[in-house]
């Protein structure tokens, strides 16, 4: 789906105020100064968010996730524009349908809004087990590893499987897009995910065949060459890395996992910031979703930590960098 550039023109426009009321840096510090998960909430009201002071820490931040898909819709109509960010809250709900199907528990609290599926028909056609009412790229991954599960029982497997038609997809409809910018970030979300898979595995002693069985190809990964030096060993992996185009990562890759997805988020971050000058593109419009999107997680991150009364230092060193 395309827009005219006199349509762009106004939606890039509207996109502009909207940046205006992201939370910056110093709002982010502010929260996590406060005593606790009730002040934040305040804050978060008087900022604009949800629309009134009774809702919890949760209704908050499905308040502001519909509302910028409805913000989406209204400036573009047809949403599939974004399908590569709306596909990972598909794959996210199939996991939910196949466990809570399998372990016969409600799935309804474990799923994510603005994916491009209705989360109860994900979960309808699993438990009916007519898969053929889900679209193509959902079918068969959610048969086949419905199927692993109820045979092996192994939940790491059938996950691994739904998150390698993940990657799949997302490379699928960035390689489609004719926006470069969109074309990046797919080709990073891709290669992040396969990183992840190649350091868990080396440091779980997984062999170069089950590792590439999670993988999915993308252009900047030898995703052969990453799955057989994390089967032998942490070491080879960051000696791979290292000569690639996430050299920078490895540093953080030693440190931790969570700090190797901290350091991806604010590479997307700053990659988005090149947009703040384009105004005849989508470009503007994806970088103010991934602002959104890190926003949210910010203050989710702030509300939990508050809530569990954890060290202010820890909130900080996990906070992602902000948009503005």
């Amino acid at each position: 789906m395309r827009i005219n550039k006199d349509e762009y023109i106004y939606a890039v426009s509207r996109i502009r105020c909207k940046e205006n009321k992201l939370l910056s840096s110093k709002n982010i510090d502010q929260m996590i100064s406060m005593k606790d998960a009730q002040s934040v909430e305040r804050y978060l009201t008087e900022q604009g968010w949800g629309t009134s002071g009774d809702y919890g820490h949760k209704d908050i931040l499905l308040c502001e996730q519909d509302s910028l898909w409805e913000l989406m819709r209204e400036l573009v109509g047809d949403l599939s524009c974004f399908d590569f960010f709306r596909v990972q809250n598909d794959f996210h709900n199939l996991k939910a349908s196949i466990k809570a199907v399998y372990s016969d528990i409600d799935p309804e609290f474990m799923f994510l809004s603005g994916s491009v599926l209705s989360p109860l028909d994900i979960y309808s056609a699993v438990k009916s087990k007519e898969y053929s009412e889900l679209p193509e790229f959902l079918s068969s991954v959610a048969q086949e590893a419905m199927s692993i599960l109820l045979k092996t029982g192994d939940g790491q497997l059938c996950d691994a499987i739904i998150d390698k038609a993940c990657l799949n997809e997302v490379e699928r409809l960035g390689n489609n897009s004719g926006d470069a910018l969109i074309r990046r970030y797919c080709e990073v979300f891709v290669a992040a995910g396969n990183i992840k898979i190649a350091v868990r595995g080396a440091k779980l002693l997984k062999s170069a065949d089950f590792l590439l069985r999670s993988m999915a190809d993308c252009e900047s990964l030898d995703v052969k060459l990453l799955a057989s030096s994390a089967a032998r060993g942490f070491d080879e992996v960051c000696s791979y890395l290292s000569a690639t185009d996430y050299k920078d990562s490895v540093s953080y890759i030693k440190e931790s996992l969570s700090a190797f997805e901290k350091w991806c988020d604010n590479y997307i971050i700053n990659l988005m910031k090149t947009q703040k000058s384009e105004p005849f593109s989508i470009g503007p419009l994806v970088a103010y979703i991934i602002a959104k999107q890190t926003e949210i997680k910010a203050v989710r991150l702030i509300l939990t930590a508050k809530l569990n009364a954890l060290d202010d230092g820890v909130i900080r060193e996990r906070v992602r960098e902000m948009y503005v």
